[in-house]
């Protein structure tokens, strides 16, 4: 009887393991590494100018941008953003705009996106949201001063603001 030497598996076994790592493990063989999702470490962000709502009952809109400074990433869904209050001890979450479809998005390094946050001005003290800061999360999270004033009640225990979802900038 023939034995085969234990080792000429194992090395067989470990070349096709590193042939599905170079392809990102998806199988396909074109040898393109597979994106990953982009972060906080990745992207410059800014935001705005803003439209800021001047009085209660009017309608501001604060634009959130952001250029990939790396390799190629990517974006899906919505925006995750959370208004945060008085020491972070309060907060709201952001929803997405009604009737928004989220799309997935690739950025090469250099390539820019935005979002949108859409927000009705309240009055203190009135079930409004009365918001210091604007945290965003994307792998980590950023926060940057909110002072656009208070965000108006939707009358349900939220607030009226929301969120579009990312959109490829530029050409």
């Amino acid at each position: 009887m023939r034995t085969t030497p234990l080792a000429v598996p194992a090395v067989a076994a470990l070349l096709l393991l590193t042939a599905c790592g170079a392809t990102g493990g998806d199988g396909d063989g074109d040898g393109k590494r597979e994106n990953t999702a982009c972060s906080m470490e990745t992207v410059s962000m800014e935001v705005g100018p803003a439209s800021v709502a001047p009085a209660a009952g009017d309608t501001g809109e604060v634009p959130v941008s952001f250029t990939n400074q790396s390799g190629t990433c990517t974006v899906e869904g919505f925006p995750e953003v959370e208004l945060t209050g008085d020491g972070d001890s309060a907060s709201a979450e952001v929803p997405p705009a009604e009737g928004a479809r989220a799309q997935k998005l690739t950025l090469a390094k250099g390539d820019s996106a935005s979002f949108t946050l859409t927000y009705e001005r309240g009055t203190r003290g009135d079930g409004a949201f009365d918001a210091e800061n604007l945290r965003v999360e994307l792998s980590g999270s950023q926060v940057f001063r909110w002072t656009y004033g208070p965000v108006a009640s939707d009358g349900e225990g939220g607030h009226r603001i929301s969120v579009s979802a990312y959109q490829q900038a530029g050409d």
